[in-house]
C-alpha cells in the first residue's frame, strides 16, 4: 500500500508529465534567446545592451540560470561579470574592466535580462554573450551581441536632394492629377453640350413637323 508521500510525488509527477505533454502538443518551441548582432556606442556615454528570452516555461527561482559575460575576440577567455543568485537576483561580479559600471536594466517578470554600461570605453568593444537556462526547459540558451566603440557618430544624411526630388515628382504627380480632371470635366461639359444640341434639333424638328401636319388640316 502506498503512502500520502508517495501518492502526492506520484500526482505531482503524473501532473508534470501531462504539462509536457500538452506544451509539446501545442507545438511550444524550446527557448529562444533574442538580442542585436550588433550595437555601436559613442564614447563615454551609456548604452543599453539588451538581451530577452521566450520559453514555454514560467521562470523558477530555485532553477534559473543566468550569466553575461565579454570577451575581446571569438578565440578569448570569456570573463563573467554578472550573474544570477537565487534569492539574490541579479548580481554584478567584481570586474577590473567595468568596475561598477555595469547594471541590470531588464525585468525578469517579462523576460528580459538587458544590462546598461555606463561611461563607455574603447577598451569596452568586444563581444558580449547573454547566458539563459530556465528548466524544465534543457537546452542553454545564448546570446552573441557584437559592440563596437566609435568616438563620433556619423554625420546625419543630407536629405535636401531627396526632398527636392520628392517635392518635384510630387508637384508633378498632382499637375498631372489636375490635368486630368480638367481634362475628364471638358469632356463631360462637351458631351452635355452635345446632348443638349441633339435635344434641341430633335425638338425643333418635332415642333416643325407638328406646324406641317396642321397646315395641311
Amino acid at each position: 500500500m502506498s503512502s500520502p508521500v508517495q501518492e502526492r510525488s506520484g500526482g505531482a509527477q503524473l501532473g508534470r508529465a501531462l504539462l509536457l505533454l500538452l506544451l509539446s502538443l501545442s507545438g511550444c518551441a524550446s527557448m529562444e534567446v533574442i538580442v542585436p548582432n550588433q550595437i555601436d556606442a559613442l564614447n563615454g556615454t551609456t548604452v543599453k545592451i539588451p538581451c530577452t528570452f521566450t520559453s514555454c516555461y514560467k521562470m523558477d527561482e530555485l532553477t534559473f540560470q543566468m550569466n553575461w559575460t565579454y570577451q575581446e575576440t571569438r578565440n578569448d577567455t570569456e570573463e563573467m561579470f554578472l550573474t544570477y543568485y537565487r534569492k539574490r537576483g541579479m548580481v554584478p561580479l567584481r570586474s577590473e574592466r567595468f568596475g561598477e559600471r555595469v547594471m541590470f536594466a531588464g525585468n525578469l517578470v517579462k523576460n528580459d535580462l538587458s544590462i546598461t554600461l555606463s561611461d563607455v570605453q574603447l577598451d569596452d568593444e568586444g563581444i558580449y554573450n547573454c547566458y539563459v537556462k530556465n528548466p524544465p526547459d534543457r537546452i542553454q540558451g545564448h546570446g552573441i551581441i557584437q559592440l563596437n566603440v566609435v568616438t563620433e557618430l556619423p554625420p546625419p544624411r543630407d536629405s535636401t536632394i531627396a526632398v527636392a526630388i520628392g517635392a518635384s515628382v510630387g508637384g508633378a504627380l498632382a499637375l498631372l492629377i489636375l490635368s486630368m480632371v480638367v481634362v475628364k470635366c471638358l469632356r463631360r461639359h462637351r458631351k452635355q453640350d452635345l446632348i443638349s444640341e441633339e435635344k434641341m434639333e430633335e425638338e425643333g424638328k418635332l415642333d416643325a413637323e407638328a406646324v406641317a401636319e396642321e397646315g395641311t388640316k
